[in-house]
């Protein structure tokens, strides 16, 4: 009785040692790192830096595979079915973990059960400009402007839904104020417009609006954040005329559920010495962006705060995705 005991507990040991070494020697292949958007925008720039840096660090490639489409809901889905093994991660942002369950009918995953946030690491304001020829050179004089004229301030957005829309949204409920949402495609049509005449204001991001701005073709009235941002000290914040007023776009590197705690916690810490390396920060800057690491329970509770203040601007609002 013995022996058998002993036999079963070596045979139940070396079942047990190549999982356990399995998760010691986590990386030991390239980690997928799905980018639910197009190459070539900001998330893509943004990740892409990330994943060089996390390559450097962990001494495998990270592969970025951009899936773009469904307002990151077909790059989201595809991380839901991977395995759980640190191999396949993604970025998840606002949207993906946020605006979503309230613009969407249908989020084919639950961002609680289904996902393992690990760590959010950029963070983006936002600008809000109108075209020179508007008579007004404050947020005051703006909201004085829409009070009298409602309906005739026309703003600009990059799509439904985007920080860019709700972003002014938040801005109409908060003072009371009517404008007219004009969606484009891309925030470069918007911007183009913006600055011809054809729409009056718009919000978006530093990268894209702060080159007009600082050329003279477009006038800036504030910054989404409550603080004055570095690269652009002029600008005021919002939040000084519209007291609590904060739209920060941000984004981080997350995981299917059920990931092993251990490579979750060594990622979180790998991914917080590269957000700390200057080169990095430096490149993060020249995109408008901040870093901006938490921990994963930060990072849930990023979400879970986004998620109610984003839900009662779309009630507001009335703004759906098909």
């Amino acid at each position: 009785m013995h022996s058998r005991f002993l036999s079963l507990f070596l045979t139940c040991a070396a079942l047990l040692l190549p999982l356990g070494s399995a998760f010691a020697a986590w990386p030991e292949k390239p980690i997928r790192l799905i980018v639910p958007s197009a190459p070539g925008g900001a998330p893509d720039v943004l990740m892409r830096a990330l994943g060089a840096q996390l390559s450097t660090q962990l001494g495998v490639p990270f592969v970025i595979d951009n899936k773009p489409g469904g307002s990151y809901v077909i790059g989201t889905t595809d991380l839901v079915r991977s395995a759980p093994d640190g191999y396949t991660l993604a970025y998840g942002n606002i949207v993906s973990l946020a605006t979503n369950r309230s613009l969407l009918a249908n989020v084919p995953y639950d961002v609680e059960k289904d996902l393992t946030l690990i760590s959010n690491a950029v963070r983006v304001v936002n600008i809000m400009a109108v075209n020179n020829n508007l008579p007004v050179n404050s947020l005051a004089e703006l909201i004085a402007y829409a009070k009298k004229n409602p309906g005739k301030v026309a703003f600009a957005s990059d799509g439904n839904g985007t920080t860019s829309h709700l972003g002014v949204e938040l801005f109409k409920s908060m003072t009371g104020t009517f404008m007219l949402h004009v969606p484009y495609r891309a925030a470069t049509a918007g911007l183009n417009d913006l600055i011809a005449g054809g729409v009056q204001l718009m919000m978006g991001n530093t990268p894209v609006l702060g080159p007009q701005v600082q050329a003279g073709r477009i006038r800036a009235l504030g910054i989404s954040s409550t603080t004055r941002s570095a690269t652009y000290p002029n600008i005021p914040p919002i939040s000084d005329t519209v007291r609590g007023f904060e739209v920060i776009a941000w984004g981080g590197i997350i995981g299917p559920a059920n990931m092993p705690r251990d490579i979750v916690n060594r990622l979180n810490a790998e991914i917080r010495t590269a957000l700390a390396n200057p080169a990095l920060q430096e490149r993060f800057r020249a995109l408008g962006a901040e870093t901006s690491p938490s921990s994963p329970e930060e990072f849930l509770a990023l979400s879970r705060r986004e998620t109610e203040k984003w839900a009662r601007v779309v009630k507001v609002s009335g703004a759906k995705i098909d």
